[in-house]
């Protein structure tokens, strides 16, 4: 038996495109980016875990005393007032996004040394073969569903005038893309792995049914 079908192959490259875009969404600062023509803009950009600012006054201090200016994690404990504004620059959505973003990659990491396992490792001769093509399939099915309601809940209310000052002249930027292509590539490379299961579970059949009719012709000769 052949060790893939070309759906097999053609799951496996979309699959690289998969971890690829969506590792670099993941960690990249480019979810939402102002306007570069714009002078006096409060944001720069912004991704999942950090923010970099023009200046961005303290949204806590009536008086505008404080500005926080240029890059830093969404979690930083050594600048000055930037724990306070966490509650501003984290909201519920964005929360949801972060977290349903960290379930997509961790399911494309798992899926990564299954994946490495299917193509270095297993043959059809093994009988757990099937059995992992579907968990990749499964996982990646799992992790595309949630990396698209990561990049829905964001493209809905990242950009709202309730949140990021200067909001109109602020637009999703190619991280978001990235998490965008990283979603559908997640999901149709759960298409392609459960159609290979389904493709390797026939082709086990048809083997156990030719040997057996190949023993039923040996048998009837002697």
């Amino acid at each position: 038996m052949k060790n893939r079908s070309l759906t097999g192959n053609c799951g496996i490259g979309v699959f690289i495109i998969a971890l690829v875009t969506v590792a670099l969404a993941f960690g990249t600062p480019s979810w939402l980016v102002s306007d570069s023509r714009i002078r006096g803009a409060k944001l720069d950009r912004l991704g999942l875990w950090s923010h970099c600012f023009r200046s961005l006054p303290d949204p806590l201090d009536q008086y505008q005393r404080r500005f926080f200016v240029g890059c830093r994690w969404v979690y930083d404990p050594f600048t000055t007032g930037y724990d306070r504004i966490r509650g501003y620059l984290l909201p519920g959505f964005m929360i949801a996004t972060q977290f349903f973003f960290t379930i997509c990659l961790l399911g494309v990491l798992v899926s990564t040394i299954l994946v490495l396992i299917f193509f270095l490792c297993c043959g059809p001769d093994q009988r757990r073969f099937v059995l992992l093509i579907r968990c990749i399939g499964f996982i990646m099915l799992g992790a595309g569903i949630s990396g698209a309601i990561a990049v829905i809940v964001f493209a809905c209310l990242g950009n709202a005038d309730e949140w990021m000052p200067d909001h109109a002249n602020n637009y999703l930027g190619w991280s978001f893309g990235l998490g965008v292509v990283g979603a559908v590539a997640c999901l149709v490379t759960a298409a392609l792995f459960l159609t290979e299961s389904n493709i390797q579970l026939k082709k086990r059949r048809k083997l156990k049914e030719s040997q057996a009719r190949f023993e039923m012709e040996y048998e009837s000769k002697a």
